[in-house]
C-alpha cells in the first residue's frame, strides 16, 4: 500500500520541476494546504444537505406560500389495478401493441390509456412549490458565497493581475479566507452531486454530474498543489451566473411572466460573457500560458488544463441551448422553454406529441409543466405556454 501510494503521489507528475511535497509542508512561519484538510469536506456536505432540508422547510416553504405559489402536486390518475401494475412492472411508455391490449383487456379507448398513462408519469413530478424551494436554497447560496469570494478577491493582488497565480510558487501560504472558501464550495459540490439522485429530474442530469465530479476533482487537485488562487478566480466567476439563474427560476414558479424573462435574458448574457468571454481570457490564458512560462511543463499541468478545457466544452454547450432559448424569447416574443434542463425527463416531448394528436386530452392533463426552468438554464414562458 505504502509504494502504491508512493507512486500516485508522484512529485514528478503533480509539482512543477524542483519542487516537493516538502515545499508544502506547513511550519510555525506557514499554512500550506494540506491532503487531510480535504477529509472535513464529507461531513460539511452532510450539514449542508441538513441546513439546505430546514431552510426549505421553514424558509422558502413559507415564503413560496406567502408568494402564492402553486402547492398543489399533479393531478392524479385513476386508480386502476392493471395499468398500475403494467407502470410499475412493464413500461411507463407503452408502445401500440401494447395499448390496444390494454384496450381490449380494460374496454378502454386507447386514448383514454394513453392518457391514464401520462397522469401517471406526471403524478411522479415534484410540485411547483418544491422546484420554487429548490431555487431558493440555491439562490441564496450562491449569492452568499459569490459576495463571500468578491469580498475577499477585491484585496488581492491576482484578481487584478493573473500573473500573481505563479508568483513566489509555491511559497503562498494558505489563508483562512481561501481556505474557508475552498471548504464550503467543495462541500457544497460534493453535496449537489448526491442530492441530484433525489432532486428534480432533469433532462441533462448526465451532463450535470459529469460537471460536478469535474469541479470536485478541480477543486481537490487545486488545493492539495497549492493552485488555490487561480482556483478561487475560478470557482468565484461560475458562481456569479447561477445567482441569476435562480431568480429568474423562482421569478417563472411564481408566474411572473415579464420579470422571468428579464431575469433569464439577463441570466443569458452573464453566462455567455462570464462562460465563453471571460473563462477562455482569464482562467485558460493564466493556466495554459503565465503558468506555463512560471513553471514550466509538467504532467499535473497537462492534466489541469485538459479538466478545465472539458468545463469549456460544458460552457459551449448549454450556452448553444441558452442562445436557442433567447432566440425564441425574441422570435415569439416570450422565453419559450429552455432545452438546457429543469424539465424533468418523464418524457415530456412525448406529452407534448400526444397531445397535439389528441386535443380533447388536453384539459385532463395535469398543468405541473408550468414550471419548467433548467438546473438549470430556465424557461421563463413556460407556464403560459404549457397550460
Amino acid at each position: 500500500m505504502a509504494g502504491i501510494l508512493a507512486w500516485f503521489w508522484n512529485e514528478r507528475f503533480w509539482l512543477p520541476h524542483n519542487v516537493t511535497w516538502a515545499d508544502l509542508q506547513s511550519t510555525e512561519e506557514a499554512t500550506f494546504p494540506q491532503a487531510e484538510d480535504l477529509y472535513l469536506a464529507c461531513p460539511l456536505a452532510f450539514c449542508i444537505f441538513m441546513i439546505r432540508l430546514l431552510f426549505e422547510r421553514f424558509i422558502a416553504k413559507p415564503c413560496a406560500l406567502g408568494l402564492k405559489v402553486q402547492a398543489n402536486g399533479p393531478q392524479k390518475a385513476q386508480p386502476n389495478a392493471i395499468l398500475e401494475k403494467v407502470f410499475t412492472a412493464i413500461t411507463k411508455h407503452p408502445d401500440e401493441k401494447r395499448l390496444e391490449g390494454l384496450s381490449k383487456q380494460l374496454d378502454w379507448d386507447v386514448r383514454s390509456i394513453q392518457r391514464w398513462f401520462r397522469q401517471r408519469r406526471n403524478q411522479e413530478k415534484p410540485s411547483t412549490l418544491t422546484k420554487f424551494c429548490e431555487s431558493m436554497w440555491r439562490f441564496t447560496f450562491y449569492l452568499y458565497i459569490f459576495t463571500y469570494g468578491v469580498r475577499f478577491l477585491k484585496k488581492t493582488p491576482w484578481l487584478w493581475n493573473t500573473r500573481q497565480c505563479w508568483n513566489g510558487y509555491p511559497n503562498q501560504p494558505l489563508t483562512p479566507d481561501i481556505h474557508y472558501y475552498y471548504l464550503v464550495e467543495l462541500s457544497f459540490y460534493w453535496s449537489l452531486m448526491f442530492s441530484q439522485f433525489v432532486d428534480v429530474r432533469r433532462k441533462d442530469f448526465v451532463i450535470m454530474f459529469t460537471h460536478h465530479v469535474v469541479t470536485v476533482i478541480l477543486i481537490t487537485f487545486s488545493y492539495i498543489t497549492n493552485l488555490t488562487r487561480v482556483g478561487t478566480l475560478t470557482l468565484c466567476l461560475h458562481d456569479m451566473a447561477d445567482i441569476v439563474l435562480e431568480a429568474a427560476k423562482m421569478a417563472n414558479y411564481r408566474k411572473c411572466q415579464k420579470l422571468s424573462d428579464l431575469l433569464f435574458l439577463s441570466f443569458a448574457i452573464v453566462f455567455i460573457v462570464s462562460r465563453l468571454g471571460i473563462y477562455p481570457l482569464w482562467i485558460l490564458n493564466t493556466t495554459l500560458f503565465e503558468l506555463y512560462e512560471a513553471l514550466g511543463n509538467y504532467p499535473a499541468w497537462w492534466v489541469l488544463n485538459m479538466m478545465l478545457a472539458l468545463l469549456q466544452v460544458l460552457h459551449c454547450f448549454w450556452s448553444y441551448l441558452i442562445i436557442k432559448a433567447a432566440y425564441k424569447a425574441i422570435s415569439k416574443g416570450k422565453v419559450a422553454k429552455d432545452d438546457r434542463s429543469d424539465i424533468e425527463s418523464s418524457s415530456d416531448d412525448e406529452d407534448t406529441g400526444s397531445r397535439s394528436k389528441m386535443p380533447h386530452s388536453t384539459a385532463t392533463a395535469n398543468g405541473t409543466g408550468g414550471a419548467s426552468g433548467t438546473n438549470g438554464y430556465l424557461t421563463g414562458g413556460a407556464c403560459s405556454e404549457e397550460h
